[in-house]
């Protein structure tokens, strides 16, 4: 008696198992004809007879939703993210897997990053964050994790940001990877090509000239600069310190790190170790406007835009066509006029009024005259510029100047056509 129903037992696992084959074979039919409704719900009916599947089937299954979900799932995060967690598993049971599940990771990968550009683009910063961390589980590339941090900091979310920044540090993150460039002969500008092979075509049109291999700068100061601004802002000075500490010490000629640590002296209060920092950084390539337009960009971030432009004027001088420092230049300038306009709003209609309106007006049309020459420079290097186009536009609008107004206004139009 005892070995009959040991017999029906058996009997009965095997057909739960060929139920679940049998299943997860249509699933998978279904795929092939991109019917993912129809393979999901076929998949959900051999779901409550899983758990007496062995690994091999259950590996079978997951593969099988993970491309369900990703192929129903569109722009559908909730479906992204569960062909995430389906793939993961599958790869969990069975890493043999992986070469099956190759392209439609890589087709996931693109679809969550792509979705989080758009995201990110519209400002919706903890959409993108979620989308760019799953699309890490899934690649297991730091660069997304890497992103997801930096919106992470744009959506406020600090405690997410310090929380993916640590694991950067701990997975000795840099985000430094070889480039492969050529200088333009017409231009003069360096361009980057994705491997050695169409950089090498490239030079062989006559086309390119100088073909190097470089290395793209190291991100480690820039998250270690963010980790210790959150530090700051969140009143941990003490972690803020001991994070710079550690990393100063360990790359103590390191001019990213130095910069990150002169940002967070500057915010301590410290401004006798921020010049001497800043010198310092200065002193490691005298000659090297990358420098001073970096350090142009970190004075701006840090709100002393007095420094900036003359790191940027400096960075000019080394370099009179950097476009970036020129706009730059003519950004935090224009800056001022926003308070200015706020004040002579405020004003009432009385004579000191109407005289302070003036002086006000003044100073704004000074503002005008002193950025017009480094934005009509700007707009010599590069004629195709829509935003420096629309800038100009405006500033000659407001200093009635017809002729001019009425020239980048058409510029700005056929610029707006053509994209």
């Amino acid at each position: 008696m005892k070995t009959r129903i040991l017999i029906t037992g058996l009997a009965f696992v095997s057909a739960i198992s060929f139920g679940q084959k049998k299943e997860i074979k249509k699933a998978e039919k279904a795929i092939k004809s991109s019917e993912y409704s129809e393979a999901l719900t076929y998949l959900g009916e051999a779901e409550p007879m899983l758990g007496a599947a062995d690994n091999s089937l259950k590996a079978q299954y997951y593969a099988a939703k993970g491309e369900a979900l990703l192929g129903s799932g569109g722009s559908d995060y909730n479906k992204l993210k569960g062909a995430a967690d389906a793939f993961s598993k599958a790869l969990e049971i069975d890493s043999k897997m992986d070469a099956q599940l190759s392209v439609p990771m890589q087709n996931l990968r693109a679809a969550l990053i792509n979705g989080a550009i758009k995201d990110q683009n519209s400002g919706q910063y903890k959409m993108a964050t979620d989308k760019l961390y799953t699309s890490y589980t899934v690649s297991k590339d730091p660069s997304d994790l890497y992103f997801a941090a930096g919106n992470a900091v744009n959506g406020n979310d600090y405690d997410t940001a310090l929380k993916y920044y640590q694991m950067l540090l701990d997975e000795g993150y840099t985000g430094e990877t070889e480039e492969f460039v050529a200088t333009d002969k017409e231009t003069g500008e360096v361009e980057s090509f994705e491997n050695e092979n169409l950089r090498n075509i490239a030079v062989k049109t006559g086309q390119y000239i100088k073909p190097e291999k470089r290395v793209t700068e190291s991100k480690k100061g820039e998250i270690l600069r963010n980790m210790t601004l959150i530090y700051i802002q969140n009143g941990d000075n003490e972690k803020a310190t001991a994070l710079m500490t550690a990393a100063r010490a360990e790359n103590p000629t390191d001019v990213y790190l130095m910069r990150a640590d002169a940002d967070m002296s500057y915010k301590m209060g410290n401004v006798e170790r921020y010049n001497d920092l800043m010198n310092k950084i200065v002193e490691s390539d005298p000659e090297n406007p990358e420098i001073y337009f970096n350090l142009g960009v970190g004075s701006a971030e840090i709100g002393n835009n007095e420094k900036a432009i003359g790191y940027y004027e400096k960075a000019l001088e080394l370099k009179p066509d950097y476009e970036a420092a020129l706009i730059n230049i003519a950004v935090l300038k224009l800056s001022g006029e926003d308070k200015l306009v706020e004040e002579m709003n405020s004003l009432g209609n009385s004579s000191a009024d109407n005289k302070k309106y003036d002086q006000l007006k003044e100073q704004r049309r000074g503002i005008y005259q002193e950025t017009m020459p480094y934005l009509e420079k700007a707009l010599k290097l590069n004629p195709n510029n829509p935003d420096v186009v629309r800038t100009l536009m405006n500033i000659y609008g407001q200093l009635a100047d017809d002729a001019k107004y009425k020239e980048m206004k058409a510029k700005l139009e056929t610029l707006e056509k053509q994209g």
